[in-house]
């Protein structure tokens, strides 16, 4: 079994290979965190920023707190596993206090995974006036895993939430992504999900947004592309609840595999008659012109396909 440093390096190899700023990692001035199982192998707080992780016996628990009032930039996640089986339980408390704001960059890291379960329950608190976003990129093996995000967020009169989840590289695996996210007056929401399912990757989206505040807005977006027999089912669902709320619903699958299977579900409620929610849903394939053309400049067909398809997802 690798030692605690030895892991902790092979955690921030592949943290960078993964794009990732290991120089922001456990170094002073800079709020970063990093898990490996339920082990918590660096840990480094900044300014403003409180970071609290205690290991369970399959996962770690973690709450980070942002101060009122302070800007503090971005904070730095790392968590995974380097193992090929396992199974490991994140859940977080994100606090961010009024008028702060936080740019959350967590990369989540299982580059060998072969029966592997991660499982995250978030938990997100904006006060108001509070700013957060949070990119969460995903590095699987070629084999995939199952993953099962669950996010229940609050945001605050005039707070703001930016979350986007993103599969980097390898195969999706199993996955069951279920955002429940309330907004109070003139609060903004939005929420991203771009995957590439192969094989035989299945993938369940369900992104809700419930609009209970006057002026309240909300996007729930995804972009999902599936080759050979993947298969994914979106349901995309916004309410306004109070006068002139905004909300949409837009969901775009390209289906290139010939035994790929899209569906997309909006689902749209207006509680009140000065809300406005509107949805957009495509399923198609990828354009036949552009593919031809990348051809014609010397890339195979399934290069070009990639080409494409990395452009649409970035």
């Amino acid at each position: 079994m690798a030692s605690p440093a030895s892991e902790l390096d092979a955690m921030v190899e592949a943290y960078s290979a993964a794009g990732g700023d290991k120089g922001s990692l456990a170094s002073p001035g800079h709020a970063s965190l990093i898990v490996s199982g339920n082990k918590l192998l660096g840990k480094s707080e900044a300014d403003g920023v409180s970071i609290d992780a205690k290991g369970t016996p399959d996962g770690v628990d973690i709450t980070i707190s942002v101060e009122e009032g302070k800007d503090v930039g971005q904070v730095h996640l790392c968590i995974g596993m380097l193992q090929k089986k396992g199974r490991q339980l994140i859940r977080s408390h994100y606090i961010v206090g009024k008028n702060a704001s936080v740019d959350f960059v967590s990369h989540c890291i299982f580059p060998n995974a072969e029966r592997m379960q991660h499982l995250m329950d978030l938990d997100i608190r904006l006060s108001s006036g509070a700013k957060m976003s949070y990119r969460d990129e995903h590095i699987h093996s070629e084999r995939g895993l199952v993953v099962k995000p669950r996010l229940r967020a609050s945001i605050g009169e005039n707070a703001q939430l930016i979350d986007e989840f993103k599969l980097v590289k390898g195969a999706v695996g199993e996955l069951d992504l279920d955002y429940e996210v309330t907004q109070e007056k003139g609060s903004s929401c939005e929420l991203l999900t771009k995957l590439y399912g192969k094989k035989n990757d299945r993938m369940r989206v369900k992104e809700s947004l419930f609009l209970n505040g006057e002026n309240a807005s909300g996007t729930a977006k995804s972009r999902i592309v599936l080759k050979g027999s993947a298969k994914a089912e979106v349901l995309g669902e916004i309410e306004g609840n109070a006068p002139y709320t905004r909300g949409h619903v837009d969901c775009h699958e390209v289906v290139e595999g010939e035994n790929a299977v899209a569906e997309a579900v909006p689902r749209i409620r207006v509680n009140n008659p000065l809300a406005r929610i509107t949805h957009e849903a495509a399923i198609g394939r990828i354009n036949k012109k552009e593919l031809e053309t990348l051809m014609s400049r010397g890339l195979a067909e399934d290069e070009a396909v990639d080409f494409i398809v990395n452009g649409l997802l970035r």
